[in-house]
């Protein structure tokens, strides 16, 4: 099948978020490769060194402030009320909005999101919440710690969350809300500047993906790290087909969605077993295709050339 469902990346995520839980989510910095291109026929191999913006995620740790939020409310639709009363930083879960939840209606309901997006960079939720009929409930929408931090966000200025309701026992949808925009304190503050220093892979109709770094002792096995751009006016989703390492192919486990407008940080994932299957002991030579759509029609795009990268 070419498209991995979400579920797959969402459960990834989560073990990114267990791992750091647990003090062991990321590898040492000396272990990560960069990642640079080896085919002459690939787009952007003039862009390897762009490194400029770098800085970025490193600057101003100790000058941050305590954010705050105006208590507001959010959604009141089809008896369903969800307001944002605080914003708060956890020490295990990282930064969150805490939500009160009111069910008006007569069904039981969950609450999760359909997108999560921060400073303008798409971040993987994993907020779920279940209200019975006449219920309320108070929950908080924690915000990625390892995928801000990969963006270069040490401060939240804007939270746009687009919240879906269905069904608890069915999964019917009741609705999809468009963009809710919870702005903080330190909105006037927001550094949106992409942090897209690395080597271009791909650059075409307003998709625009960066290779980053190839981490070979992540949670999972092997991540390599992609930024992406969507300046293509649809919200796309971007996967990788055919992909082979230092020549055999591998599956790799990878889905990211990126609205128009935004960015994203996200990582192929390659597990273990399959490097060991396959005799890889390092990352080398990596070749793929990516495939871009359509999120709301799943229509094609774009079908990549074949790209050829290493790591180094």
């Amino acid at each position: 099948m070419r498209k991995k469902t979400k579920w797959v990346a969402v459960l990834l995520s989560l073990g990114l978020v267990v791992s750091m839980a647990m003090g062991c989510g990321s590898s040492d910095p000396a272990e990560k490769k960069d990642i640079v291109t080896t085919d002459k026929g690939a787009a952007g191999d003039e862009a390897a060194d762009e490194a400029a913006n770098d800085e970025t995620a490193e600057e101003d740790a100790a000058g941050s402030t305590d954010v705050t939020i105006e208590e507001q409310v959010l959604v009141d639709q089809n008896g369903i009320v969800i307001k944002a009363t605080e914003y708060t930083t956890d020490s295990i879960w990282g930064d969150g909005i805490k939500l009160v939840i009111e069910n008006n209606s007569d069904q039981n309901v969950s609450v999760g999101c359909k997108a999560l997006i921060v400073n303008d960079y798409m971040i993987t939720d994993l907020f779920v919440s279940d209200i019975a009929a006449g219920k309320k409930a108070n929950e908080t929408m924690y915000l990625s710690s390892t995928e801000l931090e990969a963006a270069g966000i040490d401060s939240v200025g804007q939270v746009e969350v687009y919240f879906h309701v269905y069904d608890s026992a069915s999964y019917d949808d009741i609705f999809t809300t468009e963009a809710v925009i919870i702005q903080t304190s330190e909105y006037a503050n927001m550094d949106t500047t992409p942090n897209d220093a690395g080597t271009e892979l791909y650059n075409e109709g307003g998709i625009k993906i960066v290779g980053k770094t190839v981490d070979e002792d992540s949670f999972w096995g092997t991540a390599i790290l992609l930024y992406i751009e969507n300046a293509s006016g649809n919200n796309v989703g971007v996967q990788c087909d055919n992909m082979s390492i230092n020549g055999f192919m591998i599956s790799p486990y990878f889905s990211c969605d990126v609205y128009d407008g935004k960015k994203a940080f996200n990582e192929i994932t390659i597990m273990d077993s399959d490097l060991e299957d396959n005799g890889i002991e390092s990352i080398d030579e990596v070749e793929l295709q990516f495939h871009v759509y359509n999120v709301d029609t799943y229509d094609t795009i774009a079908d990549s050339d074949p790209i050829k990268f290493s790591a180094q």
